[in-house]
C-alpha cells in the first residue's frame, strides 16, 4: 500500500472512530436526559398525595368508592381496559408476579387498583368476569371504572398516555405505580418487560416494614 493510501485509510479510520464516539456520547446524553426527565416527573408526582384527587370509582361489584379509601395501605395502581388483547393481560400478569413475590405480611397489606380507560364498555359485569378469568384476589384487588373526565385526570397524574382507536381499542402506555399508605408515589415502572422494575417490589417490602 502506498503512503498516500495508508494515510487516507488512517484518516478514514479516525473519522469513523470520531463519528462513532460522537454517536455514543449523543446516546449517553439522551439516556441521561431521559432518566432525568423520569426523575423529575416522579419527584413531581411524589410532591402531592394522589388522594387529593376527588375521584369516584365503581368496582367489579358495582360498589362506589373514593380513591382515598385505600388510605393506610400500600397500593399498586395501574390503568387498562378489559378487551385489550395483549398489553393489558401482560400487565395484569406482571402485577400478579409482583404480588406473589411479596412476603405474606406485605401481600396481605397490599391493595391493587386497576382503572379502565374504557368506562363505556367496561361495566361492573365485564370487570367481574375479568376478575374471575384472571383469578385475582378480590379481597385485595379492585378493577374499576370512572367517568371519562376522571379517567383523563388520573391518567395525567400517573403519567399514563392513551388514545382511543377507530376500532374501539386503545393505544396506551403501561405504567405500574406504587403508592404509600398516604397516597404518595414511591416507585414507578413504565413499559412491559419480562421482569418488572425491582424497585416496585423493593418499595412495597419497605412500606410493609415501615407500616408494621
Amino acid at each position: 500500500m502506498s503512503v498516500s493510501k495508508a494515510l487516507c485509510a488512517t484518516a478514514l479510520a479516525l473519522s469513523l472512530a470520531a463519528a462513532s464516539l460522537s454517536a455514543c456520547h449523543r446516546a449517553e446524553k439522551a439516556n441521561r436526559d431521559s432518566a432525568a426527565a423520569n426523575q423529575t416527573r416522579l419527584a413531581s408526582l411524589s410532591s402531592a398525595s394522589l388522594y387529593d384527587l376527588p375521584l369516584t370509582l365503581v368496582d367489579q361489584d358495582g360498589q362506589s368508592f373514593a380513591l382515598d379509601s385505600y388510605r393506610g395501605h400500600p397500593v399498586l395502581v395501574s390503568m387498562f381496559y378489559a378487551s385489550c388483547p395483549y398489553a393489558c393481560p401482560t400487565l395484569i400478569s406482571q402485577i400478579q408476579r409482583v404480588d406473589r413475590a411479596l412476603s405474606a405480611r406485605a401481600r396481605g397489606d397490599l391493595r391493587v387498583l386497576l382503572v379502565s380507560f374504557d368506562p363505556e364498555r367496561d361495566t361492573p359485569e365485564k370487570l367481574k368476569q375479568l376478575c374471575l378469568e384472571r383469578h385475582v384476589d378480590e379481597t385485595r384487588w379492585r378493577l374499576a371504572r370512572a367517568s371519562a373526565d376522571d379517567v383523563r385526570q388520573l391518567a395525567a397524574v400517573l403519567g399514563v398516555k392513551y388514545k382511543r382507536l377507530d376500532d374501539g381499542g386503545y393505544n396506551h402506555s403501561s405504567v405500574i405505580t406504587v403508592l404509600d399508605q398516604q397516597g404518595f408515589v414511591r416507585a414507578r415502572s413504565d413499559g412491559l418487560a419480562q421482569q418488572v422494575d425491582p424497585q416496585i417490589g423493593d418499595a412495597l417490602s419497605l412500606l410493609a416494614r415501615n407500616g408494621a
